[in-house]
């Protein structure tokens, strides 16, 4: 019975969540849509948990229980955030996919690379988002038009720097090769460029 009253309270969250999560999108602003759905999350999960606390049907389940189900569904309502809004608004392999449909269902191989650096940019926005999301993380500053590392950003980059080189596949499928390039893709950057500017 108690299994039953979970999965029933659970569903619950999950109602209540789409209903928050589509007024945030329709009737709020939205700075950075992980967190925004991360926020959607946690007020879903505390009016669940307000239910769970005065509903008399749910008197069975003890304290314990009862935050043990709070955990679920903050994990839960963080693994849809990150593998729902987050994933169709950032993944390029769905913009492809969109792309495809749009130009009628084919496009030549040879002109992926223009059409990722002259619409995929430019329709999407990309930069701006970015920026955006790392201003709101925290993670760089903007200073007289020179975008600059935080501390936070620099930790940031230093660990995603390590797990690129020592976490992610060495022999990676690459159309039809396996590779390790992209555990280090600056292998081939250009040492000298202009575009670098410091603090005033």
């Amino acid at each position: 019975m108690k299994l039953l009253k979970a999965l029933i309270a659970t569903g619950l969250f999950l109602v209540i969540f789409a209903l928050v999560y589509f007024c945030h999108i329709y009737f709020f602003t939205v700075d950075v849509v992980f967190y925004g759905a991360l926020l959607d999350a946690a007020i879903a999960a505390v009016m669940s948990a307000a239910i769970l606390l005065v509903a008399p049907w749910f008197k069975s389940f003890s304290g314990f229980e009862k935050c043990q189900l709070l955990i679920i569904w903050a994990l839960l309502g963080y693994a849809i955030a990150i593998s729902g809004p987050t994933v169709i608004d950032r993944s390029l392999s769905f913009y492809l996919l969109e792309k495809l449909q749009q130009r009628g269902g084919g496009i030549q191989q040879n002109r992926f690379a223009e059409i990722f650096t002259g619409e995929y940019m430019r329709e999407h926005r990309l930069v701006d988002i970015r920026l955006t999301e790392q201003l709101q993380s925290g993670t760089i500053e903007i200073v007289d038009g020179c975008v600059l590392l935080t501390s936070k950003g620099a930790k940031l980059a230093s660990f995603g720097r390590f797990f690129r080189t020592y976490l992610l596949p060495k022999k990676r499928l690459l159309m039809g090769q396996y590779t390790d390039q992209l555990t280090d893709p600056f292998r081939a950057s250009e040492s000298a460029v202009d575009y670098t500017c410091s603090a005033p």
